[in-house]
């Protein structure tokens, strides 16, 4: 009788932390959603509902009006959108290969010049030549009007090598001996033994390096005068400057405003621009966790 109270009382602990913690993480929830349900509401609302009773959970006067405009030229959209899915695959791609053979090398201590390569990478995150040197050196050597100014500014991130290289220290150090035992050389060793063990830290840095690539719009107002090479974030950041412009020339003129939905428009480019991404979140989150967090806890 005694052992049967002592094995519920032990039960009852769980049970209630479980409760405890599924309610925690529930409301938790609700608190990251709710803001990103406004923001799909409010780029189905009209800007007149939106400025009388705010943002709601529900249109107040449902509208198409920000879609229409942001859509109005199909091609252009699809085009950036084109242009953006490329780029961040293929840079992508590249920067997670490069930057997981540079942390093979960087974590190997054989070579003894890993901590002189380590701190000049890590030298270039405290300080940098500026904007204008930078620009004047993409321009000389001719990146304007050329994908390469959009592929190779965020291929290589330093942050990216530390968390890698951190990852490579916790596998065991065995791998790399036994590789070398069967005749194996360093690049074969980290193709085909650390970075099959490495994904959760492959899919975290590759998370990361798309989600730069995905949002990148600066390198395109610097670099690229050509409509046609627009990326997604530079193409809808003009849509919404120009009609930020019309209002303001309109306010200052005194003329009729053209009914442009300039409060629906911010967040309907938003949800054109997130989308994508949100979708490809579920597929790299389980390894996510895993990868950050092994990278984080070894220096």
């Amino acid at each position: 009788m005694t052992k049967s109270n002592k094995s519920n009382g032990r039960d009852a602990l769980p049970l209630g932390f479980a409760i405890f913690g599924y309610t925690f993480v529930t409301v938790l929830a609700l608190i990251c959603f709710i803001p990103f349900w406004l923001l799909v509401v409010g780029s189905f609302t009209s800007d007149a509902a939106i400025m009388t009773y705010g943002f709601r959970f529900w249109p107040a006067e449902f509208t198409l009006d920000a879609y229409r405009l942001v859509f109005s030229v199909p091609e252009v959209i699809l085009r950036a959108y084109v242009v953006t899915i490329v780029l961040t695959v293929v840079g992508t791609t590249i920067s997670v290969f490069i930057v997981s053979i540079t942390a093979y090398v960087l974590h190997r201590k054989d070579f003894k010049w890993r901590n002189k390569f380590a701190f000049f990478f890590f030298f270039t995150t405290l300080f940098s030549g500026g904007l204008v040197p930078w620009f004047l050196l993409m321009s000389n050597l001719g990146m304007r009007d050329n994908y390469l100014a959009l592929l190779l500014p965020p291929m290589i991130s330093v942050f990216n090598i530390i968390v890698m290289r951190t990852f490579y220290s916790s596998l065991p150090s065995e791998i790399g001996e036994s590789g070398k035992m069967d005749g194996a050389g360093d690049f074969t060793i980290c193709i085909r033994l650390y970075m099959p063990m490495a994904v959760p830290g492959l899919a975290t840095i590759g998370l990361f390096t798309a989600l730069t690539y995905w949002n990148d719009w600066q390198n395109a107002l610097f670099f690229i005068n050509d409509s046609r090479m627009f990326p997604l974030q530079f193409q809808l950041f003009r849509i919404l400057s120009q009609a930020e412009f019309a209002r303001v020339v309109a306010m200052a003129t005194g003329q009729q405003f053209a009914d442009v939905p300039t409060e629906a428009l911010r967040l309907a480019t938003a949800c054109v621009a997130i989308g994508p991404i949100i979708l490809l979140f579920p597929f790299v989150q389980r390894y996510f966790i895993r990868g950050l967090t092994i990278g984080a806890v070894k220096g």
